[in-house]
């Protein structure tokens, strides 16, 4: 899965403030919804780490959450770190509140820990969610990629369950004035629990020049959200953060604990979990599975435990894999067009050959809220195992497979040696000496494209900034 770039228009001029809503007490019915959607929300999301960094993630959220009215217990609030490399952070209903390890990663203080955890439980607090006009399912997040709406066919279901989008449905659009009203309650529940408040502008500003920097790296134009694309940034909205911290009267002079927060992240993985597939240029990669595929240029990757989800202006698609039974790949074709449901007029099942591997396909048709949209279905039998794997893709009506031929041919089996051996990428905190730089220490940087400006940004620094020895800085290192 990797962090992408900008999905949303950036906010325009701020508003005038908003009224800050009175917080209302976590109720039964929404501890309820919460618990429900929670197993849900950890699955998409890569799992529930456990160890001393999720601890002090739970630690720093509940003092924080315990700021917002909803509840004074903090044994209330279920705070989870999430094993995804995916820039993201949310809450919902019920006190439970998300933060991935690639957001905390690019953190340099408890102070915007907390500021990020402040801003989405300012959500909850303020019933966001409820004053919204609520997306029916994720299928329909998704299917809105290529404009047309997969409503209760399940074509987009079975997509959906790899998007990692689940949190996207809680998250996504929140209107201008919404997101500023977190905001100020952010700033709010920092100065109350005695952070500096202007951890919330530093943070904002943060994730502004990583998704700049990812856009400019990667050249994604569409890709699948993140924090900073479902919480659109801005410089005005980082002045804004500034000036209502400000006003709190207590900005430069509440807590930052930055040695707290480097010793948390300090031996987290950076970016993919080889074992759970990786991207290497444009391949994603599956060393367990020694399966490998060629995603087309534009198209983001998430990367999720149930499938891997590809995303694009052209198209989506997704692939998982599943038993063979004694009817082979066709049946298998036959059976994924079965669980997709509706109505879907299948067609002939083919047979076609990517790098000497065989495999079978069939097309079919199926009508969305936005017209019909074309659906393929592309099965793979590696070896003599009763395993298969398969892509769904979903394209506009009379495209067929789309942009995704390059993708379905792309498939190749990885030789032993290639998926052995490969170590993931560590977030190191290290202590600057005598005569050490930004562009010295960027050499130690696992990256050979842009290494100064991922550490730049991976440390909250601007160009031209200096080093003091003593610091403790971060790096990515294999």
């Amino acid at each position: 899965m990797k962090k992408t770039a900008l999905f949303l228009a950036l906010l325009l001029a701020a508003p005038s403030a908003p009224v800050l809503a009175q917080a209302q007490a976590i109720s039964a019915s929404d501890k309820k919804a919460g618990s429900e959607a929670h197993p849900q929300l950890v699955q998409q999301f890569g799992g529930a780490m456990r160890g001393p960094a999720a601890d002090y993630v739970t630690r720093v959220g509940r003092k924080i959450a315990v700021q917002s009215g909803l509840s004074n217990s903090e044994r209330d609030f279920t705070v989870t770190l999430l094993d995804s490399p995916v820039n993201n952070a949310f809450a919902i209903p019920g006190g439970y509140v998300y933060v991935t390890r690639g957001l905390l990663a690019l953190m340099n203080d408890e102070a915007e820990l907390a500021s990020v955890l402040g801003h989405e439980i300012g959500h909850v607090a303020a019933r966001h969610s409820a004053k919204r006009q609520q997306t029916n399912t994720i299928a329909q997040v998704l299917a809105g990629v290529v404009g047309a709406v997969a409503g209760n066919s399940g074509i987009g279901d079975l997509v959906g369950r790899g998007a990692g989008l689940g949190a996207d449905l809680i998250t996504k659009g929140f209107s201008r004035t919404q997101e500023y009203q977190a905001d100020d309650l952010g700033v709010r529940y920092l100065a109350g629990a005695g952070y500096d408040p202007l951890g919330s502008a530093d943070m904002l500003a943060i994730l502004g020049a990583q998704q700049s920097l990812e856009a400019r790296i990667s050249g994604q134009k569409n890709s699948l959200p993140t924090w900073a694309s479902t919480h659109p940034n801005s410089t005005d909205r980082v002045k804004r953060a500034r000036d209502k911290a400000s006003q709190t009267g207590a900005a430069g002079r509440g807590q930052r604990n930055r040695d707290a927060l480097l010793d948390a992240v300090d031996g987290l993985t950076w970016g993919d979990n080889p074992e759970k597939g990786y991207v290497e240029g444009r391949e994603f990669r599956l060393p367990v599975q020694r399966l490998a595929f060629t995603v087309p240029s534009g198209y983001a990757i998430n990367n999720a435990d149930d499938a891997v989800t590809i995303a694009g202006s052209g198209g989506q698609a997704s692939f998982t894999g599943g038993r063979v039974g004694m009817g082979g790949l066709d049946d298998y074709v036959s059976q994924v067009f079965a669980g997709l449901g509706g109505s879907i007029r299948a067609g002939q099942i083919q047979t076609g050959k990517a790098n000497g591997m065989d495999f079978r396909y069939a097309f079919g048709q199926a009508n969305s809220n936005a017209g019909q949209v074309d659906v393929g279905v592309f099965a793979y039998r590696p070896d003599s195992s009763a395993v298969a794997y398969h892509f769904v893709t979903i394209a506009r009506a009379g495209q067929g497979i789309g942009p995704f031929a390059p993708l379905v041919e792309s498939m190749r089996r990885m030789s032993s040696s290639e998926a052995t051996g490969i170590k993931p990428l560590k977030i190191r905190v290290v202590r600057v000496k005598a005569g050490d730089t930004p562009e010295s220490l960027a050499k130690q940087m696992a990256f050979p494209d842009n290494p100064l400006d991922r550490f730049l940004v991976l440390n909250g620094m601007q160009r031209g900034q200096t080093l003091k020895a003593g610091d403790r800085v971060k790096l990515v290192v294999r």
